[in-house]
């Protein structure tokens, strides 16, 4: 995509803490409840367009409008942020605000999108949309609000979970994204500019789309934390997605879920024509993670992925020119060389599906937890043969992995911390402060939101005093949902002391 004329933008405002930290290693899939969500089925599409019409007509886009339109809400988040001032940046995040400056809190409100998937509450949107906020209020189709509470999120992807305190709700059923075709007619449900419950159509125009967006956003944010790289294989349309339109529905003809809308491109942060979607299977994969473990479960296949094309199929001397090659292995455990894949092989499917892309393939293989399989068709010197991978957890094991409760609470301040140094120390007991936890990294989060810059020494959380990483651990744990209030200083200027409180 050429960037000399666009740029490219979460439709909504933006920002990103990675959560992962120590982590608790749990034998199956069975030691936690199960997720139950609406499955699709497999009605014919001619009830759904014009019969009468001439060929080529476009189709009729009620019945899909009247099933997922009760099914979307209207998500306003909320916080005390620190005052900003406007700064240059590629990206336009409509309306978040760059270049951290001291100065008095204020309440600032942003809107977004949602989706319910289950009829007990369950809703489904972007981590842009909902990360940093301290309240959420949801707005129904019918006018009803409900506060809501955040269940989890994955910043790799976008997703994330929210929760109302409501029954029998209208739950969009989940549609496959790896059936709807480059051509087919969607329809695309949200809020945009605050105006709710907004239908809009348009075609596939592309599937299996990297854009870079969430890459440039860890990046921009100095990729200090720990997590999962970023995964991008998004569905493009045409249909007129603008800010609002975060973490709300991408359907087809049935009123099936088959993507959450989450970026465009665009030279002003309005719609331009190019809107990008997180495809349903990867959603529902995300969410049901979160919702039954905690965090997101990424299985592993352990290689360096290269995406081919003609050049570089003529470089290496492969067979075919569309396909993954494989450049080499991860370090440590690998699950594709145990499996017998080799160096200078070519993935031409995954399960079954064709996979021509880079995006298609870490997408494909995302969708799998620790501890599954993958079959992978192998192209070997013009050999074809398929391999069974059991994927990994990131810690090389075939475990599922959860996310320790303490961890998830100081991670989502959007910063790493160090203990003190001698030196460090020494300095602070000369004014007469035991000690604290120093502020190594920033990313945008809760600390940030409130003015606090690298260097900054946390001295106390709720008026007990801190002194090392896992001192502030400790009082973080099960402060979920509730205020949290700390103080600290900068080593420079270790006689202002800084008071300052959020809700966890």
């Amino acid at each position: 995509m050429n960037q000399n004329w666009k740029s490219l933008a979460l439709v909504g405002l933006i920002s990103s803490a990675v959560t992962v930290g120590s982590v608790k290693l749990l034998g199956g899939l069975n030691d936690t409840k199960d997720v139950i969500f609406t499955e699709a089925s497999t009605p014919s599409l001619t009830r759904f367009t014009n019969g009468s019409a001439p060929s080529g007509a476009a189709a009729d886009f009620t019945y899909a409008a009247e099933v997922s339109t009760p099914a979307v809400v209207h998500i306003k988040a909320s916080a005390m942020r620190q005052a900003q001032q406007r700064g240059m940046d590629i990206f336009d995040f409509f309306g978040e605000e760059f270049g951290m400056r001291r100065g008095g809190p204020q309440k600032q409100e942003s809107s977004g999108s949602g989706v319910i998937v289950s009829p007990d509450g369950y809703i489904v949107t972007n981590n842009h949309v909902v990360e940093g906020a301290e309240e959420l209020e949801v707005v129904m189709s019918n006018k009803r609000t409900y506060k809501a509470k955040v269940i989890g999120t994955d910043p790799s992807t976008d997703i994330a979970v929210i929760q109302i305190p409501a029954k029998d709700l209208p739950a969009l059923a989940f549609g496959n994204s790896d059936a709807i075709k480059v051509g087919e007619w969607v329809v695309a449900v949200g809020n945009p500019f605050n105006l709710e419950s907004t239908v809009t159509a348009g075609i596939v125009s592309a599937k299996g789309r990297g854009i870079g967006i969430l890459a440039e956003k860890f990046r921009s944010n100095g990729n200090q934390l720990k997590g999962d790289t970023p995964l991008e294989s998004f569905i493009q349309t045409d249909a007129v997605v603008n800010p609002g339109n975060s973490g709300g529905a991408l359907v087809n003809l049935k009123g099936e879920l088959v993507g959450i809308n989450t970026a465009i491109a665009s030279p002003t942060g309005s719609y331009a024509g190019y809107a990008f979607a997180v495809p349903s299977s990867l959603v529902k994969k995300v969410s049901t993670d979160i919702i039954k473990f905690g965090g997101v479960q990424r299985g592993y296949i352990g290689i360096i992925p290269e995406e081919l094309d003609s050049k570089k199929a003529d470089q290496y001397d492969v067979k075919v020119s569309t396909g993954i090659y494989v450049q080499g292995f991860g370090e440590g455990n690998s699950a594709a060389k145990d499996a017998g894949l080799k160096v200078g092989d070519v993935i031409t499917k995954v399960d079954g599906i064709e996979v021509d892309s880079d995006p298609k393939f870490r997408e494909l293989v995302a969708r799998k937890r620790p501890g599954e399989s993958v079959v992978l068709t192998v192209n070997r010197s013009g050999s074809i043969k398929d391999y069974t991978v059991t994927l990994r957890n990131r810690e090389g094991g075939r475990e599922i992995i959860k996310t320790d409760e303490a961890d998830v609470a100081l991670n989502s301040l959007g910063a790493q911390f160090s203990d003190l140094n001698q030196r460090e120390l020494q300095r602070l007991q000369r004014a007469n402060i035991e000690g604290g936890v120093k502020v190594t990294a920033m990313q945008a989060g809760k600390l940030a939101r409130v003015g606090v810059e690298e260097g900054f020494v946390i001295t106390k959380v709720n008026s007990k005093a801190v002194r090392s990483v896992k001192e502030i651990k400790e009082a973080l744990s099960s402060k979920k949902g509730t205020r949290v209030q700390m103080e600290g200083l900068y080593l420079d200027y270790p006689e202002d002391v800084y008071s300052f409180g959020f809700n966890l």
